[in-house]
């Protein structure tokens, strides 16, 4: 994770790109999985749970596999939706799998509107006061996330994987 973490600052600083990133995160996915049935033997627990997925409608999903491998290289527990995920799929595994962060991802503008859905979908679940709501991707901006109520936008992966341990602290 400590390695992760140094990917995430070189990529931050574009000394280093998507490819070499994705490399490392599947080094590092590959150890943990063989670390993981030892941590658990340990009593060792994940510091945070986030959900993450890309919107309905967008079937996109690089940006998000690497807000995902980033968010795990700091030692939080991602349940990845995939592709295409309805408001109610967010919300529902937010509340079932008791998640501190619901993390959207959108590509398309055309699929921007449906970040809006989930936040009014988990106002009208009663979760919004203890579940954050982060947004990203290309067409997403700060002033999007303050527009349609979400907590936190994050320009890349490095600064959502900061921005998700922080929040976590917080909750």
């Amino acid at each position: 994770m400590a390695g992760m973490n140094v990917v995430g600052v070189k990529f931050k600083n574009n000394e280093i790109f998507v490819p070499e990133v994705l490399v490392a995160a599947r080094a590092m996915n590959q150890g943990a999985a063989l670390l993981k049935p030892l941590l658990a033997a340990e009593g060792a627990k994940a510091s945070g749970r986030v959900c993450i997925g890309t919107v309905k409608g967008d079937l996109h999903d690089i940006g998000k596999n690497l807000v995902k491998m980033m968010i795990e290289g700091k030692g939080l527990e991602v349940i990845d939706l995939g592709t295409d995920v309805p408001p109610e799929k967010f919300i529902s595994t937010a509340i079932e799998q008791n998640c501190q962060i619901i993390g959207l991802s959108a590509l398309l503008t055309t699929t921007m509107p449906v970040m809006r859905e989930v936040v009014e979908a988990a106002k009208a679940a009663g979760i919004r006061d203890h579940v954050k709501i982060m947004i990203g991707g290309a067409p997403v901006t700060q002033a999007f996330c303050d527009e349609i109520g979400a907590d936190v936008y994050t320009p890349d992966a490095p600064s959502a994987a900061e921005k998700a341990v922080e929040l976590c602290r917080q909750l």
